[in-house]
């Protein structure tokens, strides 16, 4: 199939842009890499009346350490992520689930905003954002917000942007330089959306006994979640083998993943057990002495 009819206006300045939504029809869309929106049209899931392409807004196209926490510009490719060295030695977390995105030429075009603006439920870096607790800043004519993820993420493809809003920066907390981190997924083949995923982060004082920790799951619920019961379990204990599986079971348990034509609920549960439980003791093995 082909799009929908659809007006066309390519912005100059993040200005352009807010004022193009502010005064545009309310189903505007923005476009930048169009990686997840252009299916969609095609396929017309979605019909909006304008795109407003933002290609020329490099002012949104950025990675920076500022202050120890990680600016990301909504504008920047999955690429640039992908090899940038400030985000390799801070938060390698973000590396690591970049590249599990799909194939090298879509990590070449789509950008980091599209992606988290799209809210997928299978996507990487949302539930990477997540185990991170990152925020997003947005901006329109009326001004600005900052939104935790756990505000950001309402439902499948659902946002808390607002009509006339521009999410502009992902930012994310600083670590601590010896944490440990590790994503891991299943897919049937490399490339393909994954079917149960997790993302971990945690931190180890000087007995080996996890200070902090977040499990961040894929494919769990409609959104990006974080796995409290297996966190609490964790916390305060020495990571083993027998301790990781009992928290990994507890994560699938919590979870409610949904049957599909790959598997039923039991068979995506018992993934995400498996993904979890190796998240952990990859991480676990990553910390580096304080």
């Amino acid at each position: 199939m082909k799009p929908a009819s659809f007006d066309y206006l390519r912005v100059h300045s993040v200005e352009e842009a807010l004022t193009a939504l502010h005064d545009g029809p309310e189903d505007s869309k923005i476009i930048a890499g169009g990686q997840s929106l252009v299916p969609l049209l095609n396929f017309r899931l979605a019909e909006p009346a304008l795109l407003i392409d933002i290609n020329d807004l490099h002012e949104l196209s950025f990675v920076r350490r500022v202050g120890g926490a990680l600016r990301i510009g909504a504008l920047t490719r999955h690429s640039t992520l992908e090899k940038s060295a400030v985000v390799r030695d801070g938060w390698p977390l973000l590396q690591e689930a970049v590249r599990f995105v799909a194939h090298p030429q879509i990590r070449s075009r789509g950008t980091i905003g599209g992606s988290v603006a799209h809210a997928d439920s299978a996507a990487e870096l949302p539930v990477a954002l997540a185990a991170l607790d990152a925020e997003f800043v947005t901006r329109s004519v009326s001004g600005s917000r900052r939104i935790p993820w756990r505000d950001f993420f309402l439902g499948p493809m659902t946002t808390a942007l607002e009509p006339g809003e521009l999410l502009v920066e992902v930012r994310v907390p600083l670590l601590r330089k010896s944490h440990g981190h590790a994503f891991v997924e299943h897919t049937r083949r490399n490339g393909d959306f994954a079917l149960a995923g997790a993302g971990v982060v945690l931190d180890l004082n000087s007995d080996r006994r996890c200070s902090r920790i977040s499990v961040a799951l894929l494919g769990a619920a409609p959104t990006p979640v974080r796995a409290t019961d297996a966190e609490d379990c964790l916390l305060g204990a020495v990571i083993t083998e027998e301790r990781a599986a009992r928290a990994a079971k507890m994560a699938a348990e919590a979870g409610s993943p949904s049957g599909d034509l790959h598997g039923s609920v039991a068979y995506h549960r018992s993934l995400l057990e498996v993904v979890v439980r190796r998240a952990i003791l990859a991480a676990n093995l990553r910390v580096q002495e304080p």
